[in-house]
């Protein structure tokens, strides 16, 4: 029998999860921005134009968390937000160049601890991780990650 726990890889990636979500946290805190708004920015920097809806879905919180998030950064004048042209009612987002340049500085706090919490990898083993995350997001059925 062996004295060594039994790690289960669903445990690890949540608590992988948990760990990112606070280092997240405090790498765009000093600019202002929570996870959840600096995951907004960031989706609508590939996608211009989504709903409040469609940006939900992306992020992974409820429509009404996300009218949240949207004001606050509207307010903040991190976006913008218009009428679509084919239906008035619905809302298209955008950043704007207040918010890219938020989402730049915030992109290379991120990045800097991604390469610390990579640091103990091989240059092959980084190059294989997200192909290989990517890859069980898909198997689960959780969504395609082009955004």
């Amino acid at each position: 029998m062996s004295d060594r726990p039994h790690l289960r890889l669903s445990y690890v990636v949540a608590r992988l999860d948990r760990a990112l979500r606070v280092r997240i946290g405090a790498a765009v805190a000093p600019h202002g921005l929570t996870v959840a708004q600096y995951t907004v920015l960031s989706i609508l920097r590939d996608r211009p134009g989504l709903s409040n809806a469609q940006l939900a879905r992306r992020s992974y919180v409820t429509p009404q968390s996300m009218g949240q998030i949207i004001r606050a950064l509207q307010e903040a004048g991190l976006i913008e937000r218009r009428p679509d042209p084919g239906n008035q009612r619905t809302l298209r987002t955008a950043i704007t160049a207040k918010g890219r340049h938020v989402l730049v500085k915030c992109d290379a706090a991120v990045a800097a601890m991604e390469a610390e919490m990579l640091s103990g990898l091989s240059g092959r083993a980084r190059d294989e991780l997200l192909p290989s995350l990517v890859s069980a997001v898909h198997s689960l059925g959780a969504g395609r990650l082009d955004f």
